[in-house]
């Protein structure tokens, strides 16, 4: 069945990185755009990054600009979210999910179940 399995949260300090990975089982991730998506306790869930397949365009919020990169490892059918110079509001659980339509600004069909990433001192 088609799945999405997130990893790679854990606890690091103000300043540190951390290499989030979604992996896809029952269909080819790089054939659909991916999402990352992110929600913390009270608070509104919020878009962070997007890769679209057919054009490799990405999209960034822009509270994490500059600082994440989203990209595909195929091989591994994999979307990887590289995250530098991490702060205590990136704070959160971290999902991934896929467009079937590849349109990183429509509905998302399929959800992981989301890593917790703590950014604290």
């Amino acid at each position: 069945q088609v799945q999405l399995v997130e990893s790679g949260g854990g606890l690091v300090q103000p300043g540190g990185s951390l290499r989030l990975s979604c992996a896809a089982s029952g269909f080819t991730l790089n054939r659909y755009a991916t999402g990352w998506f992110r929600q913390a306790p009270g608070k509104e869930r919020e878009g962070v990054s997007c890769m679209r397949s057919s054009d490799g365009n990405t999209y960034y919020a822009d509270s994490v600009q500059g600082r994440f990169t989203i990209s595909r490892d195929n091989a591994k059918n994999t979307v990887n979210l590289q995250m530098n110079s991490l702060k205590p509001e990136d704070t959160a659980i971290y999902y991934c999910a896929t467009n079937f339509l590849d349109d990183c600004s429509g509905g998302y069909d399929y959800w992981g179940q989301g890593t917790q990433v703590t950014v604290s001192s």
